[in-house]
């Protein structure tokens, strides 16, 4: 079966389409390189290097390779970003998943599996978040993966169309062959990774009087293949006829900015300098995402649980690819 994957040349994609390709699925990427990598993509996957701006160019890809079910990661993903450029996410982000979506329909490609984001989360009311909890982006960001799941609902309801959306906060990691490569990058593990490497002189704490026990903002780490694994299990419920659905996803405990930091200094063995700066507006002390309903439905079991094999396998890539896919 081939599986159609936009944004299989980013981090998540390409992890992904590398997990596809090891289950014995035939698969097709679709990519702008505005933040992925060509070296990235699998040496076994198709690449069509294409916009999901262009509608034509989606309605040739799926004319020439049929695929069964389509992956969508492409996305512009910066909560910050969001904030100062809204548009750019509530435009592009929707429009782009929309004629995706349309394109699909038209040739009678109707599984759908969803890159969405713990972002619908602002203030959640329970932690770990869970799928009951309401919906309150917390940022356009996140508005444009709620108005992209509200598409779905409305092509599952109407149009025989099934999905799977999944919401995570904070994708790690790597597998021996693909990591995270970011310009600019933003993200805390490779910032920290990059003050080991000798990159930066140091990485900066916003905020530590926050409402936990270190006084550091506590976040959910999920290790880049047991994300990928989420979404080849969700890919192969539906493809099997089963029903829509949306999962949370995280390891069910948070580790603070501080323990991400010490960790990373037991697992490189070097000192690693932190400076603590002023809070940044909208940061929430404490984010963890729950995942009892996919682990119970779909039987998902994160084989990287713990910080440290997380920092580990990244740290393990940077050593190897200090520049990144550049070298």
């Amino acid at each position: 079966m081939k599986i159609l994957v936009t944004g299989g040349a980013g981090y998540i994609g390409s992890v992904t389409v590398e997990k596809l390709i090891e289950a014995g699925f035939e698969v097709v990427v679709f990519d702008n390189l505005y933040q992925g990598h060509r070296a990235a993509v699998h040496p076994k996957a198709a690449f069509v290097h294409g916009d999901l701006s262009n509608r034509k160019a989606i309605d040739r890809v799926i004319e020439e390779h049929q695929p069964v079910a389509t992956m969508h990661f492409a996305s512009h993903t910066l909560v910050g970003e969001s904030v100062q450029k809204p548009f750019l996410y509530l435009g592009e982000n929707v429009t782009n998943a929309g004629n995706l979506l349309a394109s699909m329909l038209e040739h009678g490609v109707k599984n759908f599996i969803l890159s969405s984001t713990a972002n619908l989360f602002d203030d959640p009311e329970r932690i770990p978040i869970a799928e009951t909890e309401r919906i309150v982006p917390g940022s356009p960001y996140g508005e444009s993966k709620a108005i992209i799941e509200r598409m779905l609902y409305w092509l599952d309801r109407y149009q025989d169309f099934r999905y799977v959306a999944l919401r995570y906060f904070n994708a790690a990691g790597a597998t021996e062959e693909r990591g995270e490569d970011h310009h600019p990058e933003c993200h805390l593990i490779p910032l920290v990774l990059q003050v080991a490497l000798g990159q930066r002189e140091n990485i900066r704490i916003f905020g530590d009087h926050y409402d936990t026990p270190d006084g550091t903002c506590v976040r959910d780490y999920i290790h880049i293949a047991d994300l990928a694994q989420a979404h080849i299990l969700g890919l192969q419920a539906i493809l099997d006829g089963g029903a829509s659905r949306k999962y949370n996803l995280g390891n069910g405990c948070g580790y603070s900015v501080k323990e991400v930091i010490e960790t990373a200094r037991e697992v490189t063995g070097h000192p690693i300098p932190a400076i603590v700066d002023a809070p940044r507006a909208g940061d929430p002390a404490t984010l963890i995402a729950g995942s009892d309903k996919i682990r119970e439905d779909l039987g998902w079991n994160p084989q990287f649980g713990s910080l440290k094999s997380i920092i580990q396998s990244a740290w393990n890539w940077h050593v190897k690819h200090p520049r990144g896919y550049e070298g």
